[in-house]
């Protein structure tokens, strides 16, 4: 079912429902109103009748009763039957309307009576000696009342069936924007991923489109990660593998000496590999929607502790660890996973392109919520022209086997946990502080 019929259904039903308890209302009061005025036509003219009697002369029979009146004195409007009798029940006059059985005037009042098997209402005045009843059908009061509720009902229907038409064209044109946006979507083709521009919405169908545009933006992103991890991924693992290719077919080749080294070598080309594609891998986590949040918690020491641990060719003995005193154990606002692979990285970075056998230091201070992790190498440094590339995907300096990757898996990390990355040329060397925000306590 369309959203524009069941639309149409739901409020067409909660119209049809209103007007008909309205109508039912109205036509309930409109009988009882006409009836009413009726009964007041009946008092009415038996009051007017009973004040023409006292205008007439009264004449007397030679018995000394009241003569006949004739039905012209009476002035009964046409459909109207009048009986006008004595106390003792003697009919003086009669309209024409009246029927030939004597109606009952023994009650004061309004009554109902049925006269030659038809019903009449009636209603008696005692006017001094005289009694003067007045009287109409009940079918012809019936006949009556259909014509003026069929008249009345009439309008209604017409008013509900115009509803109902301009309720149905009323929802197709408030469903119109969404017709557009399906007009849109049907055009496009099947790898568009632009946003959707649909002029003119209203206020409700905005933040979908908006969404929706969300939702595209989201997934060119993630294919562009994907492009682009499958073209690094190609790039970087092309040459380990040659090498190692080269080096195997060299063993095969040799003898002696020449095949330990050969082997060696393919050996050294494997780890190079291992590292990378774990670089690879671990970029493309960080930098897709991969939840690293497993629930727990460590403080800036903490974290600093794992990565010296699991730092890089088992040279761990050459990092230096500085605490500043005013340390206290928050816990860091990141997973703790991401806060030790960035720190590894780093320190791998520093041990890898420092002087040889030099020394490391990882230095922890605390500044206005945030932990700073600076990490000093006793290298060269790096030109000053050079400091904003050290983060791009595979940029190596000169003379570097690194991969290129692990700094650019430190910005990665500090941009999605709403880190700092800075790099400065210090006395010691190249300088890298990484700010990392601490948990509020609640």
């Amino acid at each position: 079912m369309s959203l524009r019929l069941r639309l149409t259904l739901m409020l067409g039903s909660a119209f049809v429902l209103l007007w008909a308890l309205a109508a039912t209302w109205m036509l309930y009061d409109l009988r009882g109103q006409m009836m009413r005025s009726l009964d007041e036509r009946l008092a009415a003219s038996a009051r007017m009748v009973a004040g023409l009697l006292l205008q007439l002369p009264q004449p007397l029979a030679s018995d000394g009763t009241r003569a006949a009146i004739s039905a012209e004195q009476l002035g009964i409007p046409n459909g109207l039957a009048c009986q006008v009798s004595s106390l003792r029940g003697e009919v003086l006059a009669r309209s024409h309307a009246s029927p030939d059985q004597q109606l009952d005037a023994d009650g004061l009042g309004f009554h109902e009576q049925l006269i030659d098997g038809v019903p009449w209402r009636s209603f008696t005045l005692v006017q001094g000696e005289l009694r003067i009843t007045t009287a109409d059908r009940l079918d012809e009061r019936n006949t009556l009342k259909r014509s003026v509720l069929l008249a009345a009902a009439v309008p209604v229907v017409v008013a509900l069936l115009g509803s109902l038409a301009l309720l149905w064209l009323g929802v197709g044109r408030g469903l119109a924007p969404l017709q557009r946006i399906r007009e849109a979507l049907t055009r496009r083709s099947a790898d568009s991923l632009e946003p959707l521009q649909v002029g003119d919405l209203p206020g409700e169908l905005k933040p979908l489109v908006e969404t929706q545009n969300q939702l595209f933006q989201r997934i060119a992103q993630a294919l562009a990660r994907e492009r682009r991890f499958t073209g690094d991924a190609a790039h970087e693992l092309r040459s380990p593998l040659t090498a190692i290719k080269t080096h195997l077919q060299v063993a095969r080749m040799t003898q002696g000496a020449a095949i330990d080294q050969a082997l060696a070598n393919a050996e050294a080309g494997a780890d190079r590999l291992q590292r990378t594609l774990e670089q690879l891998l671990l970029l493309a986590r960080v930098e897709g929607s991969l939840d690293f949040d497993d629930g727990q918690q460590c403080s800036a020491v903490q974290a600093a502790r794992a990565a010296i641990a699991d730092a890089n060719q088992g040279q761990a003995f050459r990092i230096d660890l500085e605490i500043a005193a005013d340390i206290d154990d928050a816990p860091l606002d990141m997973p703790p996973a991401l806060a030790v692979a960035a720190l590894r990285n780093l320190l791998d970075n520093a041990l890898r392109h420092g002087a040889e056998q030099g020394r490391v230091r990882l230095a922890i201070r605390q500044q206005a919520g945030r932990v700073c992790f600076s990490v000093h190498d006793q290298g060269p440094g790096i030109p000053a022209q050079h400091l904003a590339q050290m983060s791009q995907r595979f940029w190596r300096s000169s003379g570097s086997n690194g991969s290129g990757l692990g700094l650019s898996i430190v910005q990665a990390i500090a941009q999605r946990c709403g880190c700092e990355l800075r790099f400065n040329n210090g006395v010691e060397g190249l300088e890298v502080n990484l700010w990392v925000p601490l948990q509020q306590a609640t």
